[in-house]
């Protein structure tokens, strides 16, 4: 597929855990399931043999104490589901899944989650060990590194108080496979991914009878487009869902590919280069002395008004008018007025993250342009590589394997997929830019008691948040469905808002109010 295929983050194997081979096999025996000094499993399943590739593993169960909170004892679940094949019967692949639940819980009454990132390529070790799960990866407040090794402990912001949670890895990311090479297209593309998904959705609520369960599914970034996608499908299907939590959004890519020919796309990303310039200081006083949220509105608005319009006129602008918008332009995201002019006032993200900071010899993030890293070519017109990404990946992956293998008791010595690696070229049925809105509206036309919830962040490169906003603006919903069930909140930070503390403390603020709201009132 084209650029898109690796929205989240570039596709490169992350070494996870050594081995191949060995031990498809959950739930390992008590001696070598000895639990880290801070744990709290309580007992784990015995070893089975392991399974051959295509069979299904047996689980994985543990038992663990939820502490922070209303203290309560919950069962943690590893295992794979198989994906059959409906016409054959036969296994096509597997989905490496954790899922959560609440020890004593009326499975009738107590609500649901399903929770994966996106990529495509991307494990979802990040919303489970970074947000939302039991236990989080330790970093520090601003979202970066410690010094290594890298550990976890208890998660004052996990949702497990409010649902249960099943975290799940899509086939070629994680653990979870294809059961043979040439299966793997069957879930390498926008509706095979999605309706593999849907498959384990549907598969886990008849296992586990959880039908009656209210349900939510959350997605990041390309998750999102999977969720999106899904809500529509599922409703078609007979799983009302009662939430949709979309972190970092991307409903129609058209919105945020800036190409000759599509110039709205430079408009969504306008904002996120200044609030990007702001934050490090290379405005004028007068900005620079602006609140967030004044200097966010205040672009926001030259965004979709002169910077649109002069995009619109194109070469029918005099020189007089092309001069004044270069001028602002320049003045709203930092760089020279050279650089504007030389850019033909659609400013490229590679140029704008080397060309802001040139002067001291750094590059800004993309999933997060608040962070930077040294620029090895000073002359550089592209970023080397994404310092965000890099600070992120190395904690991830260690602290994952230990968690998975110590204290769930689930052994694999498969590469665990944590960023590409797994899988092949991605389809697009689309002849242009794929778009799920389409779904997200029917989801919302078939069951308007479904609620949405979209966190977007400031210095998010990857999905820029005005882009977003755009696309929920042009949403076709009942007015009272917008008014009402459309929930969004905006946070100073980057497209994983939720490594940042102070960002996290406010989603999970945002997300009480959201699964309340989203609950029957019985």
């Amino acid at each position: 597929m084209r650029a898109f295929a690796l929205l989240l983050l570039t596709a490169t194997a992350a070494l996870a855990q050594g081995g191949r081979g060995a031990g498809r096999g959950a739930g390992a025996n008590a001696a070598a399931t000895a639990p880290r000094p801070d744990s709290t499993v309580r007992s784990a399943a015995p070893a089975p043999a392991p399974a051959r590739r295509g069979e299904e593993d047996a689980p994985s169960i543990t038992h663990h104490t939820l502490r922070g909170h209303a203290e309560f004892r919950y069962t943690a679940t590893t295992a794979m589901m198989p994906i059959r094949n409906e016409q054959s019967g036969e296994t096509d692949g597997s989905i490496f899944y954790v899922a959560y639940t609440k020890d004593g819980a009326d499975p009738a009454t107590r609500p649901i989650a399903f929770i994966f990132n996106g990529g495509p390529g991307s494990a979802t070790v990040w919303l489970h060990m970074g947000a939302f799960g039991p236990k989080v990866v330790k970093l520090n407040a601003d979202g970066t590194n410690p010094p290594p090794p890298y550990t976890y402990g208890d998660n004052p912001n996990t949702l497990l108080d409010q649902a249960d949670l099943v975290f799940l890895d899509p086939v070629g990311t994680g653990y979870s496979r294809a059961s043979t090479p040439a299966n793997g297209p069957k879930f390498w593309g926008l509706e095979e991914d999605m309706r593999s998904v849907a498959e384990f959705i549907r598969i886990y609520l008849t296992r586990n009878e959880r039908w009656l369960s209210p349900k939510f599914i959350a997605g990041e970034s390309y998750g999102t487009t999977r969720a999106a996608h899904l809500s529509g499908y599922l409703t078609d299907n007979g799983i009302a869902l009662n939430g949709v939590v979309l972190l970092s959004a991307v409903l129609n890519f058209e919105n945020s590919r800036p190409s000759r020919g599509n110039d709205i796309a430079y408009v969504g990303f306008f904002p996120s280069f200044a609030m990007t310039a702001y934050y490090h200081k290379r405005l004028a006083a007068d900005l620079q002395k602006l609140s967030v949220e004044d200097f966010a509105k205040s672009v926001e608005q030259f965004a979709s008004g002169e910077y649109a319009a002069a995009l619109m006129k194109g070469e029918a602008m005099s020189a007089a008018e092309r001069k004044a918008i270069v001028a602002k332009i320049a003045r709203y995201i930092g760089v020279g007025e050279q650089f504007v002019t030389d850019s033909d006032l659609r400013i490229d993200l590679g140029r704008f993250s080397t060309e802001l900071l040139r002067d001291k010899r750094q590059q800004s993030g993309r999933l997060d342009s608040r962070l930077t890293s040294y620029m090895q070519d000073p002359l550089a017109g592209r970023t080397s590589f994404d310092p965000s990404d890099a600070s992120i990946r190395n904690s991830f992956t260690p602290v994952l394997n230990d968690y998975v293998r110590r204290e769930l008791g689930y052994k694999n010595d498969n590469l665990y997929y944590i960023l590409g690696g797994g899988i092949g070229r991605w389809r697009y049925e689309e002849a242009t830019f794929p778009n799920v809105v389409p779904s997200l509206e029917r989801a919302f036309a078939k069951n308007p008691d479904m609620h949405l919830f979209v966190a977007m962040g400031y210095y998010d490169m990857a999905t820029p948040y005005w882009a977003v906003q755009y696309t929920l603006d042009h949403m076709t919903v009942e007015p009272k469905v917008r008014a009402s069930r459309i929930h969004t909140d905006h946070f100073t930070a980057g497209h994983m808002m939720y490594i940042d503390a102070v960002s996290m403390k406010k989603l999970r603020d945002d997300l009480r109010k959201f699964i309340d709201e989203a609950l029957p009132k019985r």
